[in-house]
């Protein structure tokens, strides 16, 4: 992937100089969340998604960790995350960044494919690659993104599944390629213990005995083989449970308390960390 310098962000068309947001959920794509977004200071919390996270630097530059890789985004520059992938975000230069993102579960990907080839798909959907530069398919993502934020049907609706189609057929394997290191068993029982106990208050002396190691230890292997911490992978599970709850319906506070968060307060901070979003937003999307 070509990296993108703040000389050469500097010298793109500015982007605008207020914080801008906007959140909906696309019924013609099996209720597809979709978000277009002008950050200047806001920095994304480490966090992943249950969906996919598919978009494209529209102007300025974003500075993106994933898989323990950091990296300068600018235009030109796709993001095809798959579910679970622990990524962050922030600005890599003055002026910010503004960008389009769909978040399409695997159903989405998996009619698009089966449709694209004529024949059942018996896998599961997942790009090999993260990061990467595609500038002609960046810019058909980013037109077809526009199309659908602007209500106009078939259009919209014709631009978005060709690209989605081309993406999957140019960099998607029905193969979930293993990560480049043995997960060991320690770990895994930290992960699963964590995600069964996510809405609860956890203590290290917990953790660390669970992994049969020291906490220190426990915490520095946790962060090298999930490239998060035990405490934010937990806050990450929350948001993610928050976030299916709020889509249901339920409202920020009930949805706070059934999340384990000390409140409303508390659940907003971390929301709007992890999607840019408050949860009342994210709610009526």
């Amino acid at each position: 992937m070509h990296n993108v310098s703040q000389q050469q962000a500097a010298e793109a068309t500015p982007v605008s100089r207020v914080e801008k947001t906007r959140f909906w959920r696309d019924r013609r794509f099996r209720q597809m969340e979709c978000l277009t977004a002008s950050f200047i200071t806001h920095e994304f919390s480490p966090h992943s998604h249950d969906t996919f996270s598919i978009g494209a630097i529209e102007k300025g530059c974003q500075v993106a960790m994933i898989r323990g890789e950091r990296e300068h985004t600018g235009p030109g520059a796709l993001y095809l995350i798959n579910p679970g992938e622990i990524h962050d975000g922030q600005p890599g230069a003055p002026e910010g960044y503004r960008y389009r993102m769909i978040y399409p579960d695997m159903a989405v990907l998996t009619d698009i494919i089966e449709d694209m080839t004529g024949r059942a798909f018996h896998g599961t959907p997942s790009f090999a690659r993260q990061l990467l530069t595609d500038r002609p398919l960046a810019a058909a993502f980013n037109r077809a993104h526009r199309s659908i934020e602007e209500g106009t049907a078939l259009e919209g609706e014709e631009g978005m599944y060709g690209v989605l189609a081309t993406m999957f057929a140019r960099h998607g394997s029905a193969i979930i390629h293993a990560p480049d290191y043995q997960e060991p068993l320690a770990m895994r029982r930290v992960k699963d213990y964590i995600a069964g106990h996510f809405d609860e208050e956890i203590g290290l002396e917990a953790l660390a005995k669970v992994a049969g190691l020291s906490r220190a230890h426990m915490i520095r292997a946790f962060r090298k083989h999930y490239f998060i911490t035990p405490h934010a992978y937990q806050t990450d599970l929350r948001i993610r449970h928050a976030r299916r709850l709020l889509r249901a319906g339920a409202t920020p506070s009930d949805t706070a308390a059934a999340c384990g968060f000390a409140d409303q307060a508390h659940l907003t901070r971390h929301f709007k960390a992890r999607t840019g979003l408050t949860p009342a937003v994210f709610r009526a999307g």
